[in-house]
């Protein structure tokens, strides 16, 4: 793709061709299309399809980003069919085959041998969700002595959201842009990444519910910006 992969984007690393380009850098409306986007193609794959699908390996290297910075989820390399009558068996569509996936997005029930589920993406798509927010691995150095992405954003929602978001993000608060509704947008979409990346399958989020939720979250956010870009405006 010609805007290369997610991980390019959330840890750039410095090369001559950024001196000429500049920066890369995602702002919030656009981590919040990308967010959407992977959101949509898990829910094809999981619920759209004639057989679910569980990609099994979603994570940042894995998300790429063509001309329009639309995103596509790629590498189906460990992807696993869902059986018909494991659907039937179980409500979170499940398979008997267990895979790791990678370190640090991986459920934290398939190292212990459990079965792949759909609720295995769920829970990558979330610590991805909570590395698009902080702008953070979940393998960072930091993460240790029982702390790791998931509990350190649930732990600083709502109120210190600000303290654990991506400092890249927090140029639009300095900017004076909208501070109240970028701050909500951050507590919505860290909620849905908590939420998704819990650690039992069964407290996860639906994917198909993530995709109404980021919405939800989105249209909140571009309708508030609106009215105040409007309320500026009657002002002058």
């Amino acid at each position: 793709m010609i805007n290369g992969s997610l991980e390019e984007w959330l840890h750039p690393i410095h090369t001559l061709d950024q001196e000429v380009d500049g920066p890369r850098n995602l702002n919030l409306i656009q981590r919040l299309n990308i967010a959407i986007d992977v959101a949509n193609a898990l829910d094809y794959l999981h619920n759209q399809c004639k057989m679910p699908i569980v990609h099994c390996d979603l994570k940042p290297s894995n998300v790429l980003l063509d001309g329009d910075m639309t995103a596509h989820v790629g590498d189906f390399g460990l992807l696993k069919f869902l059986s018909e009558a494991s659907c039937q068996s179980s409500s979170s569509q499940t398979s008997s085959v267990g895979l790791k996936g990678t370190v640090g997005y991986a459920a934290p029930e398939y190292g212990i041998g459990s079965e792949v589920s759909t609720f295995g993406d769920v829970h990558s798509y979330g610590i991805l969700l909570l590395e698009m927010i902080t702008g953070k691995r979940p393998t960072d150095s930091m993460f240790r002595d029982g702390i790791e992405l998931h509990s350190y954003v649930k732990m600083a929602l709502p109120d210190r959201v600000v303290d654990v978001a991506d400092p890249k993000l927090l140029t639009e608060v300095d900017q004076g842009r909208g501070t109240d509704q970028i701050v909500e947008c951050l507590i919505s979409i860290s909620k849905i990444g908590v939420f998704c990346s819990e650690k039992f399958p069964k407290e996860r989020m639906d994917i198909s519910n993530v995709v109404a939720e980021l919405n939800r979250a989105k249209a909140n956010f571009l309708g508030r910006r609106g009215l105040l870009s409007c309320q500026k405006v009657l002002a002058l």
